[in-house]
């Protein structure tokens, strides 16, 4: 099978998606000819930094500003009209790419790059059949395009929201967000907090900032650290060397005992170690705490797609929602209900989508042979 996979670089989960398929499908068949390509850097440098450097710029200083330009997008608008016009006018500069490399399939993880391909099949330039990932766990507007073969949408609960907005039950598929099967495999927690250098015993907090939550992770970091309650912490920085400095400080005045991590390529090991992620509610980082059935405590939510996300953990009971001030009061109360905490992590448990992967390419290599296109 020939499988071209379209993502775009505004923030590190629409890429990580197609990678853990890209790999899946390898896996299983190293015969497959799979091409990753990163939409808009293919198709307008423009539209790349609007979208992605654009993104992250007013997500981090102007989230209202944010928040008001994905609700418009939402609903009947000019925007909304005009930017299907605008992926029309830039699908062009994927044609030549398509038609090179003939895919028997092709799957997005983008909603602008599914658009672009839809209007592609629309004008009948292609024939190729689309499959669409949507990454969030909320609908929006961008991500429905006339001409998608099939959806994998995050949950069963997805399927009538969806269907409200026209999209045909038959081809939306709730198989989850693709996330690496590491996360999914039991761990020991004992071994892995001696091995990290913890206590075996003791609740563990695992603190992750992600791209638009260092000033907050900082504070709320502070205020854990005054409670009284029997607990360690882990602290994931990233690449941020100044937010790592920052908790060298924060840690060595503590009381209590934190392992404090720059980059890490195991985050699925100290997720495993973990009673309690705080972090914002992040597609990427959500969908990993799920597959690791660690509940969540979740801040700061962007206005648009992280509201959306924090909505869907707190109806399902996987997460509490935290601010500022009152963060320590909510994590010693749930620190001190183990009960609730057992309950909030069987919500993440029965949330199982261990057959993401697999049932994605089932139903690629499906609409492959359906269409007589399969290699």
């Amino acid at each position: 099978m020939k499988l071209l996979m379209l993502y775009a670089s505004a923030g590190g989960g629409h890429k990580k998606a197609a990678e853990v398929v890209k790999s899946y499908l390898q896996e299983q068949d190293p015969s497959h000819q799979i091409l990753l390509v990163d939409t808009l850097k293919e198709v307008n440098w423009l539209a790349d930094k609007f979208c992605c450097d654009g993104y992250q710029l007013v997500a981090k200083y102007a989230p209202g500003i944010f928040g008001a330009f994905y609700k418009t997008a939402d609903k009947e608008s000019s925007l909304a009209d005009l930017v299907p016009t605008l992926t029309a006018r830039m699908s062009r500069k994927l044609l030549p790419l398509i038609r090179q490399f003939q895919p028997d399939v092709i799957l997005t993880t983008y909603h602008f790059s599914a658009q672009m391909v839809s209007h592609l099949k629309g004008t009948g330039q292609i024939r190729t059949p689309l499959v669409s990932i949507i990454t969030d766990y909320g609908p929006h507007r961008a991500w429905i395009s006339p001409h998608v073969d099939a959806y994998v949408v995050s949950d069963s609960g997805m399927i009538e929201k969806l269907m409200a907005r026209g999209v045909p039950q038959a081809i939306i598929h709730p198989f989850g967000i693709p996330v690496e099967s590491k996360f999914f495999r039991k761990q020991d927690t004992r071994n892995l907090r001696l091995h990290i250098g913890l206590d075996p015993q003791l609740p563990t907090l695992l603190f992750m900032a992600g791209s638009f939550g260092v000033r907050s992770v900082r504070r709320i970091y502070q205020e854990i650290s005054e409670l009284s309650d029997p607990l360690q912490c882990i602290v994931i920085t990233g690449r941020n060397k100044t937010l790592y400095q920052q908790f060298q400080q924060l840690a060595a005045r503590s009381p209590h005992d934190t392992k404090l991590v720059y980059f890490t390529a195991h985050v699925d090991r100290y997720m495993h170690a973990s009673d309690l992620l705080l972090t914002k509610p992040g597609g990427l980082t959500l969908s990993e705490s799920l597959a690791s059935n660690l509940p969540l405590a979740v801040f700061g939510a962007i206005p648009g797609q992280e509201e959306d996300n924090e909505q869907f953990l707190l109806q399902h009971n996987m997460a509490v929602s935290i601010q500022e001030n009152t963060c320590a009061a909510t994590v010693s109360s749930l620190l001190r209900n183990p009960g609730r905490l057992a309950a909030m992590k069987n919500a993440c448990k029965a949330f199982d989508k261990s057959d993401c992967a697999s049932n994605i390419c089932s139903l690629l290599k499906k609409l492959a042979e359906s269409s007589g296109n399969s290699r």
